[in-house]
């Protein structure tokens, strides 16, 4: 065999070269970082790992790298991939999961880390996002020492949505921090204005905002797209306070310009929707149903805030699908209507808002007992938040016919339980559920709470003169005597003694003849004879408020002839006495026929006369109908259809013919 040739060794395209050293690649890196070009500082740090894989710096550099270029997922990979290595990425990871909306996550991944200023400003935003604000408002009185850039405005919108808008200024005044020193902070001090009710001071300070806002956007070189996303809150909140001003028109149109300007701060646009549907109302409900469709997720099947509103407060979030659930109860669409506050009762469990909404349903479909019955359970599961609740559940139940659930549900709340109108309403609907003793009992705590109470503003005058008229009414004439009487020694009241005395004669004469030396002679009666007065049928009706008795019988003997009061006569809608125009037509009440104008209807002379008896016919026309006798069968029918036609157009008038006669 021939020997195998040798193979020939394949030329090397390029030598090989060694990795740049890591210092140049940091350096490199370095010089991306700086210019904020994030994708290729991200491609450098892998180049940095694939030369030393477990390099703590160039991980960190990666994961800040993707989160600023807006690439959390892979961040997240990175740090999940980056276990093995000793980085405590905690932090990068709470950052993460916050900027995903997963603040539970978020919050979780922050436990156990050192409560430094960077920790903990990201645990108050946290605690924003998830509408805890009072352990918010914490977080940041403890940061207030560490000189935070801003950290005011945060402060001051975590108390705004906290409930806590009255302490706003106490804060700006103790730090002697001033609203305009900036346009966020401007803007959320008028929020806590209009919180606490002063409108025309938050709309001044808002216009304040918007200015100083324009200014400084325009020093830091802003477009001005970029410089309306900024300043679109402002817009809206401007709105919003036209509307509580009572200047609706101005708030619509407003509220109109920036749905139609589309603008990309999608929070801004969510709220200028909402507001304007709100304003709206009812009148067009499909038009609001459809403009509420702009907010909802593309691909969800049912109605579902789309992704971009996650910067939606909590409150604002409940507040559109509170509104989106009542459009769709007036449309009728009680299927959908279900499904959304079937959703509320998971995305809100500690909120009212979804158990009345589903209340407001179970209504609408005739399942008042039902509703009474959830809204009882809340009211027991939650009781700090069951003052809501229970008004809805007493009227509700009132309106449903059970007045002793509704009396029940508004003797739970201890806040307005002894004021006059809750005790008045509670009285009634125990009278109308036939519980007499138990209406008693609520004007009898009544009385005694307002005994005990110091308040400037005390009710037990009025508590009482109920009390006693309720007791006489059901025929508890010595209960209501005895509240009478309790009321002539505490109050000297005139009203009270009048009915002391009438109550008491019904039980004790004699006592009621005592306290009736009290009341103060009528005058005028001193010449009254009261033996004669019982004898007569009745007294006679005298006109006039402050006449004397003495007067009334001196008019009675003389018998003045009244006078007759002239009224202004009254004139139809829109006519002037002053030009009347033509008179009307006096026979315009007569029926035609009785007119002087009154023309009868000319008989038809051209309709043929026929004499004799009733079936006789003329001899020549008998002649020709024999005659026409031999003619064909389709003629005949054809003649026939023509006689009777001519017949009945003879037969009906003309209108013309009509026209002219009534002329005559």
């Amino acid at each position: 065999m021939p020997p195998k040739p040798k193979d020939k060794g394949k030329p090397s395209t390029s030598p090989w070269q060694p990795p740049p050293a890591i210092e140049d690649l940091f350096s490199t890196l370095n010089k991306h970082i700086q210019r904020s070009d994030y994708e290729q500082a991200v491609k450098v740090a892998d180049q940095v790992l694939g030369v030393a894989p477990a390099d703590e710096d160039a991980l960190r550099c990666k994961v800040v790298a993707l989160i600023k270029a807006d690439r959390i997922e892979d961040a997240l990979s990175t740090i999940q991939s980056a276990q093995t290595v000793a980085v405590d990425f905690s932090f990068f990871k709470a950052y993460c999961l916050y900027r995903q909306n997963k603040l539970d996550e978020a919050l979780e991944s922050l436990k156990g880390q050192e409560r430094n200023s960077e920790i903990m400003l990201l645990e108050s935003q946290i605690l924003f996002r998830l509408g805890k604000m009072g352990a918010c408002v914490d977080v940041y009185q403890k940061l207030q020492k560490s000189k935070i850039d801003s950290l005011e405005i945060n402060l001051v919108a975590a108390l705004v949505l906290g409930g806590r808008a009255s302490e706003v200024q106490g804060i700006m005044d103790a730090n002697r921090i001033k609203a305009s020193s900036s346009f966020e902070l401007a803007y959320n001090t008028a929020c806590s204005l209009i919180e606490r009710n002063k409108c025309t001071e938050a709309e001044q300070l808002l216009l304040t905002a918007r200015r100083i806002g324009q200014e400084t956007l325009m020093d830091e070189n802003l477009a001005e797209d970029d410089i309306e996303i900024e300043l679109a809150p402002i817009a809206v909140q401007l709105a919003y306070v036209q509307q509580l001003l009572g200047r609706a028109q101005e708030a619509m149109e407003a509220y109109t310009d920036i749905i139609n300007r589309n603008p990309a701060d999608e929070s801004s646009f969510a709220v200028a929707i909402n507001n304007f549907v709100a304003l709206k109302g009812t009148r067009d409900v499909s038009d609001n149903l459809r403009k509420l469709d702009r907010l909802k997720e593309k691909d969800a099947q049912g109605f579902q805030l789309a992704r971009g509103l996650e910067k939606l407060s909590t409150k604002q979030r409940e507040t559109i699908y509170a509104n989106r659930v009542l459009l769709l109860l007036h449309a009728n669409k009680m299927d959908q209507a279900r499904e959304i506050v079937a959703a509320l009762t998971d995305m809100f469990a500690d909120s009212v808002v979804p158990v009345l909404l589903q209340s407001a349903v179970l209504v609408r479909e005739n399942k008042a007992s039902r509703a009474e019955e959830i809204l009882g359970q809340f009211a027991e599961k939650f009781p700090d938040k069951s003052k809501v609740v229970l008004l809805a559940r007493a009227q509700i139940a009132a309106a449903a016919g059970h007045p002793q659930i509704a009396a029940d549900s508004l003797a739970k709340i201890p806040d307005i339980q002894h004021m006059p109108a809750t005790v008045a309403t509670i009285m009634a609907l125990k009278e109308r559920a036939g519980d007499i003793d138990g209406a008693s009992a609520i004007l009898d705590s009544a009385i005694k709470w307002w005994s005990n109470a110091m308040t400037e503003d005390n009710k037990l005058n009025v508590i009482m003169q109920e009390a006693a008229s309720f007791k006489i009414r059901h025929g508890r004439e010595e209960d209501a005597a005895h509240l009478y009487e309790q009321l002539v020694k505490s109050h000297g009241s005139i009203e009270a003694l009048a009915g002391l005395v009438s109550t008491v004669a019904r039980v004790n004469v004699d006592k009621a003849e005592a306290y009736e030396k009290q009341l103060k002679p009528l005058p005028g009666l001193k010449g009254i004879d009261i033996d004669s007065l019982e004898k007569t049928s009745g007294a006679k009706h005298v006109e006039g408020s402050h006449v004397s008795v003495a007067e009334a019988q001196e008019e009675g003997k003389k018998e003045k002839p009244k006078k007759k009061r002239k009224r202004k006569p009254r004139y139809p809608k829109g006519f002037d006495p002053a030009n009347p125009g033509p008179p009307p037509d006096p026979e315009r009440w007569l029926p035609k026929r009785e007119r002087s104008s009154y023309r009868p209807k000319r008989k038809d002379k051209r309709a043929a006369q026929v004499r004799g008896s009733q079936g006789a016919v003329v001899k020549e026309k008998h002649e020709a109908g024999a005659s026409a006798a031999n003619s064909s069968s389709s003629n005949s029918k054809s003649s026939q259809a023509t006689t009777s036609k001519a017949a009945a157009e003879q037969s009906k008038p003309s209108s013309k013919s009509s026209r002219k006669k009534s002329r005559n």
